[in-house]
């Protein structure tokens, strides 16, 4: 309890905190795995996965699984996207999930297309309500023309994704540093989504803006853990 990486998480765990925003002069690793051993993942989570929010002209993109799960299976880019519409959810925005690979359904094969194509199959068979897509490239999922000129059967007609799920963790990584130094835009992130309470953790060497950013995004979250927890009780 002397480490404040072991600390603030104790504090959130006992109801003393809400929110526990950390990472600032910690490595990730570092920074996260204390918070999983104290407060630990939601009751129905296999896993816990990192999100990051692209503020763009258009509004709002999420990237993930950017931060923990190297490689997924299947099953778990299903819950991965599960999480991902949960917390987009809690932005008051509908979900459009797209699951973007190097193939467009079937155009390519390999392993990677067609772990992809299984998610989404689980996807659909089971949460039918969801709008969500794949295996699919990242231009054509957020492409409306080009998805309906080209896949007019996609769920995902009608409008861009708002929400890209990635196949495996250094794809969605390089993906958001690139469009955060070349691009320039605003990244709010890593979100931490699965976790039993509102803790999020801060990129090495955050500016005072992407501080204030994800202690609102912790905030969001706090509310909705205790409009969880009343509804439990």
């Amino acid at each position: 309890m002397n480490h404040r990486t072991y600390f603030a998480p104790m504090l959130v765990e006992n109801g003393f905190a809400d929110a526990m925003v950390s990472g600032l002069t910690n490595n990730y690793p570092n920074a996260l795995r204390p918070a999983i051993e104290v407060i630990g993942r939601k009751e129905n989570a296999s896993l816990v996965s990192g999100m990051y929010i692209i503020n763009t002209k258009e509004g709002p993109v999420f990237f993930s699984d950017c931060t923990v799960n190297k490689n997924p299976t299947a099953e778990q880019l299903v819950e991965i996207t599960l999480q991902t519409a949960y917390a987009i959810k809690q932005f008051n925005l509908e979900p459009r999930v797209a699951l973007v690979t190097y193939s467009n359904f079937g155009s390519n094969q390999g392993r990677i297309p067609d772990m992809a194509k299984e998610a989404v199959k689980i996807l659909h068979r089971d949460h039918p309500d969801l709008v969500v897509d794949g295996e699919m490239q990242a231009n054509v999922a957020l492409n409306t023309e080009l998805m309906e000129e080209n896949f007019p059967f996609s769920k995902l007609v009608g409008g861009p994704a708002n929400a890209l799920i990635f196949p495996y963790l250094t794809a969605g990584n390089i993906a958001y540093k690139l469009l955060q130094e070349m691009g320039k835009f605003e990244v709010i992130g890593p979100v931490i989504n699965g976790m039993n309470k509102s803790v999020h953790i801060l990129q090495m060497g955050s500016s005072v803006q992407e501080i204030v950013n994800m202690v609102m995004v912790a905030v969001i979250d706090a509310q909705c853990v205790q409009h969880r927890e009343n509804e439990t009780r």
